[in-house]
């Protein structure tokens, strides 16, 4: 019997051959994945949710009210039952009646079920209605838990959220239409790129499965993304200070110094020419100074606040002002750099230092009372967790922060691009945004515990003082003119709780905006655009929401307005100003070499 004899209709032995290679290169794949696998550090349980403790409390309480009220119980699952046998009739008679409804109407409210299969198919409409009625379900048995505080119904409810979206139908290959129709039509060779997507990630992050979120391969900092023409005109171990060209004949003669946050790197706000804020600001006549923070290691395990706020903002404060020869500069701070710029100016208020005239504030929190969707991982539990895995290496690895911010997206941000990614096997897309929020940064591990037990626990900036060097700082003595810029819709630092630290501040002048949109495309909303509008109100008396319904809608950016509020304060017009002097000449050109420190592979 020969090959031939064997093969089945339709088959040609070139398709057999291709079979047979990939075959070989699944192989090849598992076996370096069971090699990456067993070489994998791991990390403290405790990071990836709750201790069994809540849930176990949780479980007591809800049937606890149903022994009570039985009846409420029985009505609960006589629901689901019910739901879940309709579900099923209604599969058994499109199977039975071939019965085709057509195409879908409009669009789907949840993305993730846009293949028109998912109605039109008997098979994939039972598994798609019927998660949905599991999620249902558990969704109203959670909010029937009542013996529990505030913050513990709030995790509870996060966490069982996080299980429904991880069991969704789209995450698994037997119930994902799009990933086997991709599959039947390349065949299988999807599936084969998926498995090594999957390798490659976990071979660049030491076996923990960190997504790709962009073709890495795309980008170069400095190349094509970060490409405003600048000098680094000062190095110390916690920063890299770039001074940028000029590009006006003259200039304001108050310099301005931006602080970007250290959790990710500063070419969020230099992505590329039509929406850098970095050049759109020396377009403006200003003479911009900007910190590129270290990537740090474990040498730097007992780097602190203090050493943040002496070697990195006050350092660059100092060296801002000697090389323009002034003895003020105004000062921008971005997320932790706006809470950690509203702690320096507390400092220097302590000092008698009045090197800061002005002071804006993008997206920063400094009331930390209610964190909003952060809440369910600023618990004991978490914390601890996060010391303790600090204390393996002195840092918190950035994949842990990504990770966390990640999971307040999941669908988007978590399991959207595995399902194109893994088993699809799709090359994740040439998008500079998701680049950039793939280049994250580690955490010194001294300085991460500060920040999360005695602001983000303690909340002691704005309730009794932070104690730093020596002195204890409140809110209420940052007293300079300030403008905080917040957003709409941002899930990280929610405007409403940057709201209540600013109305704590000790400032006469102080100027509220909220700009449409989320926490990075509010802040990166070039005027070109005319894309996303802002509110604003001068009465900061009221709350948040007395402040929303008293303010001014504008159409467009708020960069206009706040580079007149700026204006106002930035001085007379001197000759623009080359980049360093003779004490500081340029080291390299921007950006620099720290922004190009890799937290992993």
């Amino acid at each position: 019997m020969t090959t031939s004899d064997i093969l089945e209709p339709g088959i040609s032995p070139e398709r057999i051959e291709k079979l047979k290679e990939n075959m070989e290169r699944v192989d090849h794949l598992s076996k370096r994945l069971v090699e990456v696998m067993a070489n994998r550090k791991g990390h403290h349980p405790g990071l990836d949710g709750p201790n069994q403790e809540l849930f176990a409390r949780a479980a007591t309480s809800y049937w606890a009210a149903m022994m009570q009220n039985p009846a409420k119980l029985m009505e609960q699952q006589v629901e689901f039952w019910g739901k879940s046998v309709l579900n099923f009739a209604e599969a058994q008679q499109k199977m039975a009646t071939q019965e085709d409804d057509g195409a879908p109407v409009g669009k789907p409210s949840d993305r993730r079920f846009a293949n028109p299969l998912w109605e039109k198919n008997p098979y994939f409409n039972y598994v798609k209605q019927q998660y949905l009625t599991n999620a249902e379900t558990i969704r109203a048995a959670v909010e029937e838990v009542e013996d529990l505080d505030a913050i513990d119904r709030r995790r509870l409810s996060h966490f069982s959220d996080q299980i429904i979206n991880m069991m969704a139908p789209t995450n698994f290959l037997p119930t994902n239409p799009d990933a086997l129709e991709k599959a039947l039509e390349t065949e299988g060779q999807s599936l084969i790129d998926g498995l090594e997507n999957l390798v490659a990630d976990l071979q660049a992050n030491d076996g923990e499965l960190v997504v790709r979120l962009a073709d890495e391969s795309a980008f170069e900092i400095g190349g094509n993304i970060a490409t405003t023409p600048g000098e680094v005109v000062y190095r110390n171990r916690m920063m890299e200070l770039i001074q940028y060209h000029p590009t006006t004949e003259t200039v304001h003669e108050t310099p301005i110094v931006l602080f970007p946050p250290w959790i990710n790197k500063f070419y969020i706000l230099d992505l590329k020419e039509q929406n850098s804020l970095i050049k759109w600001v020396t377009e403006q006549g200003y003479t911009l100074f900007v910190v590129s923070w270290i990537n740090p290691n474990s040498d730097y395990a007992d780097t602190s606040m203090e050493d943040y706020i002496e070697e990195g903002f006050l350092t660059a404060i100092e060296k801002a002002k000697s090389i323009c020869k002034v003895k003020q500069v105004n000062a921008i701070g971005y997320c932790i750099a706006g809470t950690t710029l509203s702690l320096t100016l507390a400092l220097m208020k302590k000092r008698g230092d009045k090197s800061v005239k002005s002071a804006t504030l993008f997206t920063a929190l400094t009331d930390f009372s209610d964190q909003g969707d952060f809440t369910p991982f600023l618990q004991n539990d978490f914390v601890d967790a996060i010391i303790e895995e600090i204390g393996e290496d002195g840092i918190l690895p950035s994949y842990i922060m990504a990770r966390t911010f990640s999971f307040l997206r999941a669908n988007d941000l978590i399991y959207g691009p595995a399902i194109r990614s893994y088993m699809m096997g799709e090359t994740p897309p040439a998008f500079d945004l998701l680049y950039w929020n793939g280049d994250g940064a580690n955490l010194p591990g001294k300085m991460a515990e500060q920040y999360l037990r005695g602001l983000c626990q303690g909340n002691q900036f704005a309730d009794g003082g932070f104690e730093l060097f020596g002195e204890t700082l409140k809110l209420k003595d940052v007293d300079i003119p300030l403008m905080a810029i917040t957003c709409e819709t941002d899930h990280i630092a929610r405007w409403k709780d940057c709201y209540r630290g600013v109305q704590q501040m000790g400032g006469r002048s102080k100027t509220f905006i909220v700009s449409q949109s989320g926490h990075i495309a509010g802040i990166v909303n070039p005027p070109s655009r005319n894309k996303y509008g802002h509110y604003t109100n001068t009465d900061l008396k009221s709350d948040a929401e007395g402040w929303m319904a008293g303010a001014s809608f504008h159409e467009g950016s708020w960069w206009p307005r706040w580079e007149a509020w700026l204006k106002k304060r930035s001085g007379k017009q001197v000759a623009a100003r080359k980049p360093g002097d003779s004490k500081h000449p340029s080291l390299e050109p921007a950006p620099g070499s720290y922004v190009k420190l890799r937290a992993r592979g």
